[in-house]
């Protein structure tokens, strides 16, 4: 496209929910990435205004400088660690997000692969199939009822899957967070501790935490040796909080029993990926939040994008304004 458009351009990534589409329609022009790499998206950058993203791809400080009239990035969901904030910030451009869109369909993920786990449900699946009807005198599950549930990250997610399993299953909440949840200790009566703590006390550890340099690998060899051989570990935040080969080793050597995760350090992740042979792992492609709801609620980032590029203050920013 050549010569500046009427409209303000906003640049998708990837196709949005229809709902999305519908706040921009008749008030900006619409344009697809031809590719999610920095070399596929320079070159079209010239006279847009807004971009939004969903797990594919990075918005970097390049692709941001190369980009002379962007107001603002749209992050269609809830971590930003695709996106250079410290940029973004530095060069005076809005990040937004949408951080309650969500809680529910990735906490809802979560208890499936708790309890697909504990039942052992997968499995039975895959012996059924092979003929396999024996199968249900060794695949012996357990009950989830009154377990001790460690959440490390109490914010909405977090919160949203103590909830679910305290009024579910009767499960005790330990949590460890950052910053204290007054909320979450005095609906449910959780405890704050440590990770250590957390680790050690819990059978099923859940992980809800944005992908920063302190999370990066915060569960290694170390901390899932500090679990329960009998442990189940879910993971629906990022992937590389988690050290995946440490994972597959403590799952080959029985030192806990089981995991659920639907991200991962690459991705897509690779069909030969460690965890994928082994029968105590459950693992989903990164879509516990594609629920036509979540991806309906998603999509309306758009509502933010065009609060900024037209004057307004938008609703969920994820970064402080310029200093």
């Amino acid at each position: 496209m050549t010569g500046q458009s009427p409209k303000p351009v906003v640049l998708l990534y990837e196709a949005i929910h229809p709902a999305g589409l519908a706040v921009l329609e008749g008030r900006a022009e619409v344009r697809y990435a031809p590719g999610w790499s920095e070399a596929a998206v320079r070159p079209i950058l010239g006279d847009v205004a807004g971009i939004i993203i969903r797990a594919n791809g990075h918005i970097t400080r390049p692709l941001m400088e190369a980009a002379p009239r962007l107001q603002v990035v749209g992050r269609h969901g809830v971590g930003v660690d695709n996106v250079d904030i410290a940029a973004a910030t530095e060069l005076g451009i809005v990040v937004v997000n949408t951080p309650e869109a969500n809680v529910e369909a990735v906490a809802e993920h979560a208890l499936g692969l708790m309890i697909a786990l504990a039942k052992r449900m997968v499995e039975g699946d895959r012996a059924l199939r092979r003929g396999e009807w024996d199968a249900r005198y060794r695949l012996i599950g357990r009950e989830l009822r009154g377990c001790t549930l460690g959440v490390v990250g109490g914010g909405r997610i977090g919160s949203r899957v103590a909830d679910m399993a305290h009024h579910a299953f009767g499960a005790r909440v330990v949590y460890c967070d950052v910053v204290p949840q007054p909320a979450l200790e005095e609906a449910l009566g959780a405890e704050r501790v440590g990770l250590e703590v957390l680790l050690h006390r819990a059978d099923v550890v859940t992980l809800h935490v944005p992908l920063t340099p302190a999370t990066r690998g915060l569960i290694g060899a170390r901390e899932l040796a500090l679990m329960k051989p009998t442990a189940l570990l879910i993971n629906t935040s990022r992937g590389a909080v988690v050290d995946e080969a440490a994972l597959a080793e403590a799952l080959r050597a029985g030192r806990i029993a089981g995991a659920g995760l639907d991200v991962y350090a690459e991705e897509p992740a690779p069909a030969d990926h460690p965890l994928c042979a082994l029968p105590q792992a459950i693992l989903t492609p990164h879509m516990a939040a594609h629920t036509e709801e979540a991806l309906r609620n998603m999509s309306l980032v758009t509502e933010d994008v065009m609060a900024v590029i037209e004057g307004r203050e938008p609703r969920y920013r994820a970064n402080p304004p310029r200093p």
